[in-house]
């Protein structure tokens, strides 16, 4: 129970704000409420999965947004036509993605940039090559392919189906194989691991190239719920994946939390923004609420922090 504190408070808060979101919706609990939902939640949860992953190893990722907005802009091109044109486009933005990945990490492993200096540079790169491939809205995707993931399988939204199936496939290689490992002993204690014989580069570069495939499956998931291609949606998803990733137990200061949390706490902000939609507050309290909501869990990491350095501080005394 100490050990999952974290987690367990924030699905805890999650059932509690969900149920508040049932209560106020006007069409109650359904199956079409909760797709609605679902599909809302998961383009967040994958971001925060992408935030999460790089957050673990110490780093911070402000181009997570920029990359949801490209590889959502190169999702309008090529993911359309026959089912094999489909596939490979997909497989191409992701691959995009990965790129994009691994270039943060080359600049904070191999040039020595601090990871927000070198992410808000990539991140403005991303988001201008967004915006010249995609000026205004538009583009094309696979209507059937669209259909097929923003639906629900008997009732089961088929977005919780997929994101529960992504988030066990990279929670037990988390824990389970040494590259997994390998990125919480650097995020935890960076010159340790390097004394244990860990490969502390191939570590960073893990991480940060499996950020850019969350955030490349965020923007692809994007298109198949909006059907088109945004450079614009990038501000949504920068602060708001920390915030979620945070919120569900993610320690800003490294090698603490996991994609399970981040999940979490993407869709407890998700679920704040739709009641209070229904609520009736005004439109423009939102963004108000939102940073509230990011201001305390900032709060409740640092406050975590400082209580394990204590600890440690005692320990070594």
């Amino acid at each position: 129970m100490r050990k999952y504190r974290a987690l367990l408070l924030a699905v805890f808060a999650l059932a509690l704000l969900f149920s508040l979101f049932i209560s106020l919706h006007p069409r109650g609990f359904s199956v079409y409420v909760v797709t609605i939902w679902s599909n809302q939640g998961i383009l967040l949860a994958l971001a925060a999965i992408a935030q999460f992953f790089v957050i673990l190893v110490r780093g911070i990722d402000l181009s997570v947004g920029p990359i949801v907005a490209l590889t959502n802009v190169a999702a309008s091109y090529l993911v359309h036509g026959t089912p094999a044109a489909t596939a490979l486009g997909a497989l191409a933005v992701i691959a995009l993605g990965v790129v994009c990945g691994l270039a943060n990490g080359t600049a904070v492993v191999f040039a020595g940039v601090q990871p927000i200096v070198a992410t808000l540079a990539s991140g403005a790169i991303f988001g201008g090559l967004a915006l010249l491939l995609r000026p205004v809205p538009g583009g094309t995707i696979d209507d059937a392919l669209s259909d097929m993931m923003t639906y629900d399988i008997h009732g089961i939204p088929t977005a919780l189906v997929i994101l529960i199936a992504v988030t066990a496939a990279v929670t037990w290689p988390l824990r389970r194989t040494r590259l997994g490992l390998s990125m919480y002993a650097v995020g935890s204690a960076e010159a340790a691991a390097f004394l244990t014989g860990t490969r502390v580069a191939a570590a960073k570069l893990l991480a940060y190239a499996l950020g850019g495939v969350f955030a490349s499956l965020a923007g692809l998931y994007v298109a198949m719920v909006t059907e088109t291609g945004d450079a614009g949606i990038a501000p949504a998803y920068t602060l708001n994946s920390i915030a979620a990733a945070v919120l569900g137990g993610v320690s800003l200061s490294g090698g603490i939390g996991s994609p399970v949390g981040a999940v979490v706490g993407a869709f407890i902000l998700k679920t704040v923004s739709s009641a209070m939609f229904f609520s009736g507050l005004p439109p423009l309290a939102q963004p108000f609420f939102e940073g509230l909501v990011l201001a305390i869990a900032i709060v409740i990491s640092a406050l975590g922090t400082v209580r394990a350095r204590s600890r440690l501080a005692v320990y070594e005394r």
